[in-house]
């Protein structure tokens, strides 16, 4: 039956999914983070702007692998988990991503014309002098598509999974609740990535709902006696680094007015790729005319 815990794996421990994390962390670096960078730094001539660029080729390949690898960790996973919801999570992530592999195409290559992440759509100078005005419209409506639609299509699924196989990470054996080393050296650059996710993909409130869920779970079923496995330490503890990183991010801009502009509100955490049009191209440009 989908959803049932089976008596004889209620306390059933994992080894260390090293392959698993290890391909995670790798694909994530490569094929997330390494689209746009892929799309800067090879020539224009190989990817004309009417054509899917490098980062397009490498978020296709992100949206077939990343389901895979989410499905085989769930897999591994020692409780039956409920699988109904796992493969429901699995196709609204697809959907999501595919959303945002469209829009994030067009808005990237919009770099190429001048667009500037760090101002707004309507702010944008290549944008608010376009005729008929309603085609900035189309472009809020694309806007919204990749960084609301998409985003949200793409990482509830994603960390709804994650939470899901962590709900199956305890075991009453103390000794088994200890990380390898292998564990270790992967916890740095795996948070960091969680770190661009969480401050790219601007979902704060998911991220720290889902820490604060995990939280709750590892308090609860230490009331039972239960203790978190190595899987299930390597996720937590890479979730504290990731609260970390982006606290000292936010610290480290706080007193920028220009981003302060861009994302008013409470929650104040800019985007990598809205620090970088800022303050790196004009430092790229300060280079060039030296």
């Amino acid at each position: 039956r989908h959803g049932a815990v089976k008596n004889e794996d209620t306390f059933k421990t994992s080894p260390f999914h090293f392959d698993l994390w290890f391909y995670f962390t790798l694909q994530n670096w490569v094929l997330d983070f390494g689209r746009p960078i892929a799309m800067i730094i090879l020539p224009l001539e190989w990817f004309p702007l009417n054509k899917p660029s490098a980062g397009d080729y490498f978020h296709m390949a992100y949206n077939v692998i990343t389901p895979f690898l989410l499905l085989k960790l769930i897999e591994r996973s020692p409780k039956t988990l409920p699988r109904s919801m796992v493969y429901v999570s699995i196709i609204m992530f697809v959907m999501g991503a595919s959303i945002h592999l469209v829009g994030d195409s067009v808005n990237h290559r919009l770099i190429f014309s001048g667009y500037q992440h760090h101002l707004s759509v309507r702010e944008n100078p290549i944008i608010k002098n376009l005729k008929p005005e309603t085609l900035i419209d189309s472009f809020e409506l694309l806007y919204y598509y990749d960084e609301y639609l998409g985003h949200s299509m793409w990482y509830i699924p994603f960390f709804l999974i994650l939470f899901i196989y962590f709900t199956g990470c305890f075991t009453p054996v103390k000794e088994e609740s200890r990380m390898p080393v292998a564990a270790l050296l992967l916890m740095g650059p795996s948070s960091l990535y969680y770190w661009y996710l969480v401050t790219e993909g601007q979902i704060f409130i998911l991220y720290i709902f889902t820490f604060f869920a995990m939280m709750a779970l590892v308090m609860h079923q230490k009331r039972k006696g239960l203790v978190l496995d190595s899987n299930g330490l390597f996720l937590f503890y890479s979730f504290i680094i990731t609260l970390v990183l982006i606290a000292l991010w936010v610290v480290w801009l706080w007193n920028d007015k220009i981003l302060r502009k861009k994302y008013p509100g409470v929650i104040y955490i800019p985007e990598p790729w809205a620090f970088y049009t800022l303050h790196m191209n004009n430092l790229h440009a300060a280079k060039e005319s030296l």
